[in-house]
């Protein structure tokens, strides 16, 4: 794996577009100049890494376009050190951006094929990240509380069991939505019977299913 000035020159014009699109945390923008995306596509796919766009990765998912890892990374408001469920690995490529911008990152994919693979692309990129193979509307009880959950699918109501692994004071960030179109969600969690949820604009995201696949 080779991350050479060209890479990097492709990458500080990646987070001036994205930079452009509204995205202000510069945790989340020093993140995205640090995590080498094109390491996450075919090596035949370079060229594409660094366009704001999403890519097909096997098993029917997607790396996400930047822009929303971005947004949906500067919602979390997230500080070194927190304690961060991810649902949904996927490439793996947004777990990479939280624990570049500090958290201590647990992550879970539904797809086996996929977590077998990612798994051994983050220990090659020497992330830290801890990858479980599971039902991401179970999440992790055994790791919890977390200060922090991310939803990387579109979730048609927001799962209780995640909302019951939140911290008090915790936040559950999530493309909340059964049809084609999800809108971006941020739940905050003040107390057991006091959930405030915050609405920003709508986006598009493959469809979280429950249980395990092959």
């Amino acid at each position: 794996m080779k991350d050479t000035y060209r890479h990097k020159g492709l990458r500080r014009k990646l987070v001036e577009e994205v930079k452009s699109k509204g995205i202000r945390d510069d945790g989340v923008l020093a993140a995205l100049e640090a995590v080498p995306r094109h390491f996450f596509l075919d090596s035949s796919f370079v060229e594409i890494a660094y366009q704001d766009k999403p890519f097909p990765i096997g098993s029917g998912q997607t790396i996400s376009q930047p822009y929303t890892v971005a947004f949906q990374s500067e919602l979390l408001l997230v500080e070194k050190g927190l304690k961060v469920l991810e649902v949904g690995t996927g490439s793996g490529y947004q777990a990479c951006i939280l624990e570049e911008m500090g958290a201590r990152v647990y992550s879970i994919e539904r797809h086996h094929t996929l977590f077998i693979k990612t798994k051994k692309l983050l220990n090659e990129m020497n992330y830290k990240a801890k990858l479980f193979y599971g039902d991401g509307y179970k999440g992790l009880p055994a790791f919890a509380p977390f200060d922090r959950i991310l939803i990387t699918a579109a979730a048609p109501v927001v799962p209780a069991d995640l909302v019951n692994q939140l911290k008090i004071g915790g936040m559950l960030v999530l493309p909340l939505g059964a049809g084609d179109t999800q809108v971006m969600t941020r739940i905050i969690k003040h107390n057991d019977d006091n959930l405030e949820k915050q609405e920003f604009g709508y986006f598009r995201f493959v469809p979280m299913l429950k249980k395990k696949a092959p």
